[in-house]
């Protein structure tokens, strides 16, 4: 997948609380590889509203969306 590349992630936080934003498919890659090694530090996600930063101890959460599909008809080959 090309870094260009803009997936949509939730993040769900402690208290209920979450967020959805458009990353670069690197930042997406960044979080799950963060969560999965340290939950006491932060991350700074780079997003289309601008970079953020999350706390990774109090993320519950991430579902990644998958690329956006396309809509409409094919034409017949």
């Amino acid at each position: 997948m090309p870094e260009s590349k803009k997936i949509r992630i939730e993040i769900g936080f402690v208290g209920g609380q979450m967020m959805s934003s458009l990353v670069s498919s690197k930042s997406a890659d960044e979080l799950e590889a963060a969560l999965s090694k340290s939950a006491t530090a932060t991350l700074l996600l780079d997003s289309d509203e601008g970079p953020f930063t999350v706390v990774l101890a109090h993320v519950v959460y991430v579902k990644r969306f998958p690329p956006e599909g396309q809509i409409g008809f094919l034409a017949p080959k």
